[in-house]
């Protein structure tokens, strides 16, 4: 989270920036004023907030900002302030060229703002607005004023949150472009750091994510229709229960359908969603959380449009059809797949929040985009697949959360850490937690502090797959997390998808019981990419078929005893 807290003289700012940095073992302080001075009273003030300064505050007393956020990425850092700041950047005598003073101070702007942007922890920056501070009646004065409101407006632009102080109180100062009618504080620009991206539908026209986390209440699979399908399940050629979940699953394809005996299934599609995850990258000993390099995230997406991975093996075996989405993937992809695009990789969830909340939003209305989009077509059966490398350490966090588990109960191996990466893990999936825990009752805020674009889009999916009464067979560990984000945000979703079957992550017959689905496969699996969902997807068709086509007793002749 990067927050620039802007107020006037003796408004509070600086107090109210050391209360957003409250909650972390250890912050960094950059100080910015001149600490050599004749001037009593400044020194006094230097002074004060040397005293309140914690023990757990490196302070940092120098100008150069930029250089300082950018030597430890990685740490929480309190920016005070701004002001004095700009003073140090420039020559203020009456003679200097005012067009010259602009550009040298957009020059180290651009410097600064960009380091913020790179900061993978948080960022909060305390800083004067100009026009409730004493300003000097010189051309000096006027100057600074003017370059002050200049270096305000461009910081604000990689501020994920704005807050004017006035008498010790907080104001959320909301993008002037936002939606009049929203009440919801928006950033004004996508951090640079997970770099932003426009969310469109194949027309090319941007999708409005306004409020998309707000979905109508889900109505049910069809009760009269599944007591019809029950019902002929006894008159078909077999012994009642003699198929065994084959029968269920059928019935609850027809209750999806609204009718008895069911249609066949005769468009299921494999949607799978790729984005990279900033917890994944390398620590300063270049461990990671993963055996494999963010950079395969990539590959892998060229992969799948090129026919040649897991996915599309048992897709084109089982008749399914395969779409990948871009939505938060730290490189370029083809545009195909990249139209979705929310922004380029995520946060370290450690030590700040993944995403934006703006991104969240946009990621839910992504994924609900794309259902629409292919409902409107003539699908009739849904399977959301993962790629992402990292991505079981925000699903294990999420599960961990939701079903009130330890670390090391939820913690699994994912694409085949060593027992160093493991303990890694661990670590990260705990301190995402303790992140998390803050934000369990808001599903979109849970996703943005510890999920990523892509858990916020794949939710987003999931949930709009129950508003348009299409059913789901969900995969593994990482779909299965963002169900259960996605039964938050519209609850009953789970009634209209089936589990395709348990994989080897721990974390993953957690989630399945929390949402209380039983897997039809268990197969050790742990691939992701929807290969545990196309696994079974087979045995939804027959299953289907089975109900739909199979002769009754009368049909056939055929006593029933």
């Amino acid at each position: 989270m990067r927050t620039l807290v802007l107020g006037g003289v003796r408004s509070g700012k600086s107090e109210y920036a050391e209360q957003l940095v409250a909650g972390f073992p250890s912050v960094r302080y950059l100080a910015t004023g001149p600490t050599l001075s004749t001037d009593a009273e400044w020194t006094a003030r230097i002074a004060a907030h040397r005293e309140r300064r914690q023990e757990r505050y490196e302070t940092v007393e120098s100008p150069d900002v930029t250089a300082a956020l950018r030597q430890q990425p990685e740490v929480p850092v309190l920016v005070d302030d701004l002001g004095n700041w700009v003073a140090a950047q420039l020559d203020w005598d009456d003679d200097a060229d005012p067009e010259q003073q602009a550009r040298r101070l957009d020059g180290a702007l651009a410097e600064l703002c960009a380091a913020i942007a790179e900061h993978r922890a948080d960022v909060v920056v305390v800083s004067p607005e100009v026009g409730m501070s004493v300003v000097p009646a010189t051309t000096a004065g006027r100057r600074f004023q003017d370059l002050m409101g200049r270096a305000n407006s461009t910081v604000a632009t990689v501020a994920d949150r704005v807050v004017l102080t006035v008498a010790g109180r907080a104001l959320d100062l909301e993008n002037r472009t936002a939606d009049a009618g929203s009440h919801r504080a928006a950033p004004v620009a996508p951090l640079a750091a997970v770099g932003p991206a426009s969310t469109e539908t194949d027309a090319g026209a941007a999708i409005d994510p306004t409020d998309a986390e707000l979905f109508p209440a889900v109505t049910p699979p069809d009760p009269a229709a599944a007591a019809a399908a029950r019902d002929r399940q006894l008159r078909l050629t077999k012994p009642p229960g003699s198929l065994g979940r084959l029968e269920e699953v059928g019935i609850w394809v027809a209750a999806c359908q609204g009718t008895s005996p069911p249609r066949p299934i005769a468009s299921p599609t494999v949607v799978v969603f790729a984005g990279d995850h900033g917890v994944a990258a390398p620590d300063s000993d270049g461990g990671s959380v993963s055996a494999f390099p963010q950079a395969v995230t990539a590959q892998m997406v060229a992969n799948f449009l090129a026919g040649g991975a897991a996915v599309n093996v048992l897709a084109r075996r089982a008749g399914a059809s395969v779409r990948v989405e871009d939505i938060s993937v730290a490189a370029d992809t083809a545009p195909e797949v990249s139209r979705h695009k929310v922004c380029r990789g995520s946060n370290d969830l450690r030590v700040t929040d993944a995403i934006t909340l703006a991104q969240a939003r946009q990621g839910v209305a992504a994924g609900r985009a794309v259902v629409d989009e292919l409902v409107d077509s003539g699908v009739d059966l849904l399977i959301a697949g993962d790629m992402g490398i990292g991505n079981t350490t925000p699903a294990s966090i999420v599960v961990g959360l939701f079903t009130h588990e330890e670390p090391v109960v939820v913690v699994g191996r994912g694409t085949g850490i060593d027992d160093a990466g493991w303990i890694r893990k661990t670590a990260a999936i705990r301190d995402g937690m303790w992140r998390g825990r803050k934000v369990i009752d808001d599903p979109l805020s849970l996703v943005a502090a510890v999920g990523g674009a892509d858990f916020a889009a794949m939710a987003g999916f999931l949930a709009q797959a129950a508003v348009r009464r299409t059913p789901v067979i969900l995969d593994g560990v990482v779909i299965t997390a963002a169900a259960l984000v996605a039964d938050e945000l519209a609850p009953g979703a789970s009634e209209w998808w089936v589990a395709g079957h348990v994989s080897a992550e721990p974390a993953h017959k957690l989630a399945l019981r929390r949402l209380g689905l039983t897997p039809l496969l268990d197969l050790d699996m742990r691939l992701g990419e929807a290969s545990g969902a196309l696994a079974a997807l087979p045995l939804v068709t027959a299953a289907t078929d089975l109900l739909g086509t199979m002769a009754t007793f009368d049909e056939a002749g055929v006593s029933d005893g």
